[in-house]
């Protein structure tokens, strides 16, 4: 299959390469229920040293900037306790942390979680986490231009791959909230 975006060899339908995702990621795959087909959620092999985006679209294309998304794990603290969440923006803006997220998450303070606290959370190696698969308690905080987008890239749960995501699949993600403004500029 060809990929819809990039220069890719070949894209694989995910739900037929379960084996290649990391367990949380296959899983939601597996259990995919949306109105967007889990085949039209793709695989693609990618080096793991190209895993982090700038590198990745220097050496793929540096028009992936723009159809590229980052999912990042965010911890709240109010009252003594804690809780995460996950926020997906576009590559090219920052997450609005100390704004946005801490107000929609109700929390006094955010911070992006810990290494340790991101991998151990979600099963998924650090630099590859996607939104796809996370703890179903979690709120994701989908940033509204991923949504608006016909495909994006985003990690696939490890470092040797990537997901190529129709936008609109985001908003369907288990507590998946859409945020206008999620992302700043970077």
């Amino acid at each position: 299959m060809r990929a819809p975006i990039g220069d890719f060899d070949h894209a694989t339908p995910a739900p037929d390469c379960l084996d290649d995702l990391v367990g949380p990621v296959a899983d939601a795959v597996r259990d995919w229920s949306g109105s967007v087909p889990a085949d039209q959620i793709l695989y693609v092999e990618t080096d793991p040293a190209w895993a982090d985006t700038a590198v990745f679209v220097q050496h793929y294309g540096q028009e992936l900037l723009e159809r590229s998304a980052n999912c990042v794990v965010v911890a709240g603290k109010r009252g003594g306790e804690s809780s995460l969440a996950a926020c997906v923006v576009l590559s090219t803006t920052r997450v609005d942390v100390n704004g946005v997220v801490r107000r929609r998450v109700g929390a006094r303070k955010a911070s992006f979680a810990s290494m340790d606290t991101a991998v151990g959370e979600t099963g998924m190696e650090y630099g590859g986490i996607t939104p796809v698969g996370l703890p179903a308690s979690w709120p994701v905080l989908v940033d509204s231009a991923v949504v608006d987008l016909p495909y994006v890239l985003v990690g696939s749960g490890r470092r040797r791959g990537k997901l190529l995501v129709p936008g609109k699949a985001f908003a369907e993600l288990p507590n998946a909230v859409v945020v206008e403004g999620l992302g700043g500029t970077a």
